[in-house]
Parts: structure tokens; C-alpha cells; sequence
């Protein structure tokens, strides 16, 4: 007994029940009857009896054993294949190098000690994807760790070659993470900007692009002063990149004067900073400060026999000097309130025949006074249990005639950079502060740092750059799905070098949508962070399933679907194949 599907040429085909026998040799055909009525869904189960097939409800017979999140981890692996970034940190693959790059993309994902990665990474695909062993343990990883910061340098000029050239800029700035712990060597206390108490910290510089993708990283002990690390970097940039002529972008706290002659000995590392306040303040006494031309426009170049060989830019934005007023005089109203208390209490107790004494006294107003660091903007007396104070006008005067203004140095010359491209490099530093911002707490969690040994607390801020390196990528070819500006290049070009920027007319609709937005593709979205995308793209899953046969059992995986949001990504990360080829 068979089913029989006999075609029509211009209507849907006819289904026959029909017998098969024997005759004279012969085979042939009966016609049990024409079961077409019943529709497909019916006669797909007759045919399945009649196949000896076993037959049970779909939820019983179907069963979906293991989910794993898979999508995001797609996406990792994609661009980092894309990026050849895998290639990069060795040319063969080896047990080593998976290991390697799972720690990158954990900490994309989900950043977790080592302890804690080896215990989550098979709740999703990326174990399975890197092929990673099952008994893998935490030793391995420090293992692959060590094994990664002998190839650091390798690894740094393969992306230095791809980034760098000769004459551009390089962007350089220094940052701090905290120790849980305190036997590694690098672990000092110093200028902590985590803002822990109490805590050791190692400090690290970053080196970038114009645009910001990281291609060096290097830690010194935590009591190390930003400015020393600088002719470190040049070593690095001269030596290791084989680079004579560069330009060196870095604030004022790194590129002091100090260091400054240090880089005038090498004639082709030309440099790009800003003056200290003190610097500035010398400048107006000497009534050297092209001050009526500011009043005129935002930006004017003058120099001065104290820099000699440099170009000075003079730089006044009248939005943040307004904004510093109105700090300054608000943190002024907020101190004298505390020290409005301690007048009162003081006076109180005199009052009572129980004065404090002069010492004890200013003990007290030694502890509030400079609570909002504005102590230099009063004067007060203590004499005999009474306290007084008064604000110091002429201070006040003098730090107000600096508001908004700022004087950028370079030893680039005009011919090769107008001083509006300057002012523009010099804010291109923002790149190296978001990076940080990345690395240390919105995305990668750099810290707080747990590894004791000094080749480790290294290698992991190397595997944390590589991170960044990859999120960088992915947020450039998802930025319209961010919150991000998706024209930086020509924003920077076009930008007032002085104020602040502003967004683009199609990013200002972007995030005035609140809800929903059409994207050029056609995808229809809302505005995301890029962790929520990483989270829309992990409910892609691959799924272990078994179908309960009548003979045998029947196991396979089966990868979702994906919805248009993820079909969108996932085609973006495509566009990361072509860019370094």
C-alpha cells in the first residue's frame, strides 16, 4: 500500500491510495481511492504509517536537549577572523592561541577571571567554536597567558605596521587600574583614579591611531610618575615600530616641559600638547596672551621666546568658561555653607565659656575648607576661640581670566598643519580617554586586577587591548545601531576646532526617536548600547536536538534562525573581511 501523487498541469496534484500486486509476472496497480480531500497535513501521516514510521505528538517525539547562546560569539569569532586579528598572534593555530583568543571574546562577552571563564564558557558556543578541550582549567589559561607576552612585541608591530606610517599621528595617554591583592610587584600605591582607597595600583599607557584603535600597551609599577613613561613609548615607537617620524599627541600632564627637550633629541618625532595652567598664568602676566584677538574669534597663534622652535595656539571657548563659573561659584557657595557652620558652632561654644582652642580650631576648618578644592580662594583668621573667613577676590579675579582658555604647543610646523588641524589633533586625545573608559568599566573590565604575578597582570592588559581592538571594529560597522556619531572622520575634518562638537543632523534624528528607527538597509530599530546588541544577537542559539525514532534515536544541532535585527549585524561584520586584505 502507497501513496500515489499523479501532477496537474494547472492545479494542485492528486493524491491516490493505492495497492501494488503481482499478475502474470507483472506488476501492478489498484486504486484504493482518491484521499486528495484530506488534505496535506493527513496524508503526510498515512504515508507515515504506511512506512512503518513511528508516529507521536510532535512535542514528544522532538525534544530540544541544549541551548546554547551562539550569535554573539559568531560575531566575535567572525571579526576576529576578519581582522586576521588571529593570524596576528601567530600564524599557526595551536592549542595556545584558541585559548587566546577565548579569553578575548569572553571578556567581550561577559569579562570574568580566569577561574571564573573557564566555568561559563560552555554555557554558550564558544568553547565548542575554538575547540577547546572539556578538562581545559584555569592553569591553561595562565599557561596561553604567558605564552601570549612572549609574542606581545610581535604582535604590537604587526599592528603599529598596519595603523602607523610615517609622519602620522600616534595618540598616547596614561591610566590606572586597582589590585585585589598586594604581592605583585607592580602594585603600588600612587595617583589612583578609580578613586579606591587604600588600593595598590599599576599604571598603563595606551598608544593609538588618529582614530583610536590601540596598538601598544605597557605597565609600570603604580607609583610611577605619567610623565616618565613617555620616553618609553618613543623607544617603542623608534625601535619596535621602526618608526623615525611620527607625531606624538599626549596632555599636558604627559608631555611636560621636561620631556619635551627630551624629544627634541630625536628631530623626527614631532609633538602635539597643551600648557600647564602655571605656564598659561606667565603668559598673561607677561602680557604675551593674544587676548584681543580671541575677542575677535576662538583660535590665534602667536609665540614666545620661552618655546622656542614652537608654535603656540591660543584657544578661548566661551561655553566652557561660562560652564567654570558657574562651577567655580557653586563649589564657592557649597564651602563657605560648611564653613558658615563651623562660624556658628564655634562662636556658640564661646558664647558658652567653653571656647575650642586656636589649634584645635584649625584642625576643623583644616578638614572642610578645602573639601571642594577651594581653598585658595579664602582667607580666614582664627584668634582667641573665633573664627572668621572672607573669599579672596583678587584669587578668584586671576583664576576667572583663565576661564575657556587654553594654549596648545607643537613643534609641527604650519606648512605641514594648520593651527585649526592642530587644535583638532590635540581633541582627538578623547579617543584615548574613551578607550580607557571601555576598558576599565563599561565594557571590558579591565579592573580590579587579581593576578599577582608581573607577566600576568601584563598579559592580561595586552588580552584586554585585543578586546578593545575588536569592539573598536564592531562599533564602528554597528554605529548605526549606537548611540555613537557614524561620521567621526568627517565630523573631525569639519568640526569648530574650538567648541564643542556637535552631531551630525542624521545622528541628532537618530537619537531623537527614542523608540524606533528606519536604517539605511531598510532594518527598522530602536538605539542600543553595544552590550544590548551583543545580548539581542546571543538569543541566536544552537541547539542540540533528538527526535525519538522507532528503530533509532536521532540527534542533531540546529542553529535559530536569524530575526532581521541579527541578519543586519551579522551582514555588517562582513564588511570587516575587505578592510585589511
Amino acid at each position: 500500500m502507497h501513496i500515489a501523487v499523479i501532477p496537474n498541469r494547472n492545479s494542485p496534484p492528486t493524491y491516490l491510495l493505492r495497492e501494488t500486486y503481482r499478475e502474470d509476472g507483472k506488476v501492478k496497480h489498484h486504486t484504493v481511492g482518491n484521499i486528495t480531500s484530506l488534505g496535506v497535513e493527513k496524508i503526510s501521516l498515512i504515508e507515515a504509517v504506511l512506512k512503518n514510521q513511528k508516529l507521536a505528538p510532535i512535542d514528544q517525539a522532538f525534544h530540544i536537549q541544549k541551548s546554547s547562546p551562539h550569535g554573539h560569539i559568531e560575531a566575535i569569532l567572525n571579526a576576529i577572523r576578519f581582522l586576521k586579528l588571529d593570524k596576528i598572534i601567530d600564524t599557526k593555530p595551536s592549542p595556545q592561541r584558541s585559548l587566546v583568543l577565548a579569553m578575548i571574546a569572553q571578556r567581550i562577552i561577559n569579562p570574568l577571571s580566569k577561574l571564573g571563564t573557564t566555568r561559563v564558557w560552555d554555557n554558550t558556543t564558544l568553547a565548542q567554536e575554538l575547540r577547546i578541550p572539556n578538562d581545559t582549567d584555569q592553569d591553561d589559561l595562565y599557561d596561553a597567558m604567558d605564552w601570549l607576552l612572549k609574542r606581545q612585541s610581535k604582535i604590537e608591530k604587526k599592528l603599529a605596521a598596519r595603523h602607523l606610517e610615517k609622519n602620522s599621528l600616534a595618540l598616547y595617554d596614561i591610566s590606572s587600574s586597582y589590585f585585589e591583592g598586594e604581592k605583585c610587584p607592580l602594585a603600588k600605591f600612587g595617583h589612583n583614579r578609580d578613586e579606591k582607597k587604600n588600593k595598590k595600583i599599576v599604571v598603563y599607557g595606551l598608544l593609538t591611531d588618529a582614530d583610536g584603535r590601540p596598538v601598544h600597551i605597557k605597565a609600570w609599577p603604580g607609583n610611577t610618575n605619567d610623565s616618565t613613561t613617555v620616553p618609553d613609548t618613543v623607544k617603542t615607537i623608534r625601535q619596535e615600530f621602526g618608526l623615525d617620524e611620527i607625531i606624538l599627541v599626549g596632555d599636558r600632564g604627559m608631555l611636560t616641559g621636561v620631556q619635551i627637550e627630551k624629544l627634541k633629541e630625536y628631530p623626527g618625532v614631532k609633538y602635539i600638547s597643551a600648557l600647564r595652567g602655571s605656564s598659561l598664568r606667565k603668559l598673561v602676566d607677561d602680557a604675551c596672551f593674544p587676548r584681543s584677538l580671541l575677542d575677535e574669534k576662538h583660535l590665534a597663534e602667536f609665540a614666545h621666546e620661552d618655546y622656542p622652535g614652537e608654535r603656540l595656539i591660543a584657544c578661548h571657548n566661551p561655553l566652557l568658561e561660562s560652564r567654570r563659573h558657574k562651577v567655580r561659584e557653586e563649589l564657592l557657595c557649597a564651602t563657605e555653607k560648611k564653613l558658615d557652620s563651623l562660624v556658628k558652632t564655634f562662636s556658640r561654644m564661646a558664647s558658652n565659656g567653653k571656647p575650642k582652642s586656636d589649634a584645635e580650631i584649625g584642625v576643623k576648618v583644616g578638614q572642610v575648607i578645602n573639601s571642594y578644592n577651594m581653598k585658595k580662594h579664602f582667607t580666614y583668621g582664627i584668634k582667641e576661640g573665633v573664627f572668621t573667613y572672607k573669599r579672596n577676590e583678587e584669587s578668584i579675579r586671576e583664576e576667572s581670566e583663565l576661564d575657556g582658555m587654553y594654549v596648545i604647543r607643537t613643534s609641527v610646523a604650519s606648512g605641514v598643519k594648520s593651527a585649526e588641524n592642530v587644535v583638532r589633533d590635540y581633541k582627538r586625545l578623547g579617543e584615548v580617554e574613551k578607550s580607557f573608559r571601555t576598558m576599565k568599566t563599561t565594557l571590558l573590565e579591565t579592573r580590579p586586577i587579581y593576578h599577582w604575578r608581573e607577566e600576568r597582570v601584563r598579559s592580561h592588559l595586552l588580552i584586554c587591548m585585543l578586546a578593545y581592538y575588536v569592539t573598536w571594529h564592531l562599533g564602528s560597522v554597528w554605529s548605526e545601531f549606537l548611540y555613537s556619531e557614524e561620521s567621526m572622520s568627517e565630523q573631525r575634518a569639519n568640526r569648530d576646532p574650538v567648541m564643542p562638537a556637535k552631531a551630525s543632523e542624521k545622528t541628532k534624528a537618530k537619537k531623537a526617536s527614542k523608540e524606533r528607527f528606519c536604517t539605511e538597509s531598510g532594518v527598522t530599530h530602536r538605539i542600543e548600547s553595544f552590550r544590548t546588541l551583543l545580548d539581542r544577537l546571543a538569543s541566536r542559539c544552537r541547539n542540540h536536538c533528538r527526535i525519538d525514532g522507532r528503530i533509532a534515536d536521532t540527534e542533531f544541532e540546529m542553529v535559530t534562525g536569524p530575526d532581521e535585527l541579527q541578519s543586519e549585524l551579522l551582514r555588517r561584520v562582513e564588511v570587516l573581511r575587505t578592510r585589511y586584505s
